[in-house]
C-alpha cells in the first residue's frame, strides 16, 4: 500500500461511505429566511424604494473611476463568476472525484445545480426585464420591464452555486468549513466586482446572492432523484459492457503463425445463388494454351 502523498491521487478500491446531506431544520429555516429576503428585494425594486435610490447613488459615484488602479485586476477576477469557464473547471475536478470514488453523484449534483440556477434565475431575469446601469434611461427609475436581463445578477448567483457545490460535496466537516468560507469570499468578491465595473446594480447582486444560496439549500430535496438517476445510468453502463463482452466471445479467434498468411473472411452466400464453375483463364474449348519453348 502506498503511503506517500501521491497515494491520494489513486482510485479508491471501493466506493467510500459518504453521508448525503439531509434537509434538516436548520437548513429549512435558512431556506425560508433566504426566500423571504429574496421576495423582499424583488418588492423593494418593484416599488422603487430606497434600494433603487441607493443603486443610483452608487452608479453615479462610478467606483471604476474612483479607484482605476484595480480595474485591470478585477477584469480578470470577475471571470470567476462566468458560467462557462467556472463550469469547466469545477466539472473537471468533480469528474476526477467521480472516477476516484466510483460514483456519479458529484457530476449529477453539479448538473442539477446548474439546471436549477438557469431555470430560476433566467425566469426572473426575463420576467422583470431590468436594464443595467450602462443602459439606464431615466435617473431614479428602477428600469424594469424594458427588455433587460440583469436582475438578479447571473454572475453572482453562478459564483455562489459553482464554488458552493464544492463545499456541499466535501466529505469531512473540516473541508466543508474551509470550502464554505472560500466560496463565500469568492462569491462576495464577484458580486462587488460587478458593482465596481458598473455592469450591475447593487440590488442585482443582493438578489443574486440569495438566488444562488436558495439553489444550494434546496439540493437535499434533489438527492433521491439523483440517486435514482445514478443507479439507472450505472445499470445502463453495465448492460452495454455485457453486450460488448458477448460480441467479443462470438468472434472466432484463429491462431496465425508468425509471418504466415492471415485467414480471410468470406461472407456466406445466400441459398440458391451459387454461380456455375468458370473455366480457367486462357482455356478455349477445353484446350490448354500452348506453351512457348
Amino acid at each position: 500500500m502506498r503511503t506517500d502523498i501521491f497515494a491520494r491521487l489513486d482510485r479508491e478500491p471501493e466506493p467510500p461511505k459518504i453521508e448525503v446531506p439531509r434537509m434538516t431544520r436548520t437548513r429549512l429555516a435558512l431556506f425560508g429566511g433566504t426566500s423571504a429576503f429574496y421576495l423582499a428585494m424583488v418588492v423593494a425594486v418593484l416599488l422603487s424604494t430606497w434600494l433603487v435610490t441607493l443603486d443610483w447613488k452608487i452608479m453615479l459615484f462610478r467606483p471604476y473611476q474612483q479607484w482605476p488602479e484595480i480595474h485591470g485586476f478585477l477584469d480578470y477576477y470577475v471571470v470567476l463568476g462566468q458560467r462557462g469557464p467556472t463550469a469547466v473547471m469545477v466539472a473537471a475536478w468533480l469528474g476526477w472525484r467521480s472516477w476516484r470514488q466510483h460514483t456519479l453523484r458529484p457530476l449529477l449534483c453539479l448538473g442539477a445545480t446548474l439546471l436549477l440556477l438557469n431555470v430560476s434565475v433566467g425566469a426572473v431575469k426575463l420576467g422583470l426585464g431590468r436594464l443595467g446601469p450602462h443602459y439606464a434611461t431615466q435617473v431614479g427609475s428602477a428600469e424594469l420591464f424594458a427588455g433587460g436581463d440583469i436582475f438578479p445578477s447571473g454572475h453572482t448567483a453562478n459564483a455562489v452555486v459553482t464554488w458552493g457545490i464544492l463545499a456541499y460535496l466535501a466529505t469531512t466537516p473540516r473541508a466543508r468549513r474551509y470550502l464554505s468560507a472560500l466560496s463565500a469570499v469568492v462569491a462576495l468578491g464577484v458580486g462587488l466586482t460587478t458593482v465596481y465595473l458598473g455592469t450591475h446594480w447593487l440590488s442585482d447582486v443582493l438578489l443574486g446572492w440569495a438566488a444562488g444560496l436558495l439553489v444550494l439549500l434546496a439540493l437535499p430535496w434533489c438527492e433521491p432523484v439523483l440517486a435514482v438517476a445514478e443507479s439507472r445510468i450505472l445499470a445502463m453502463r453495465d448492460r452495454v459492457r455485457e453486450r460488448l463482452r458477448d460480441r467479443r466471445r462470438l468472434v472466432p479467434s484463429l491462431p496465425v503463425a508468425s509471418g504466415g498468411p492471415r485467414p480471410g473472411f468470406f461472407p456466406p452466400r445466400p441459398a440458391g445463388s451459387e454461380e456455375p464453375a468458370r473455366e480457367p483463364v486462357g482455356v478455349a474449348g477445353g484446350r490448354t494454351p500452348a506453351t512457348r519453348s
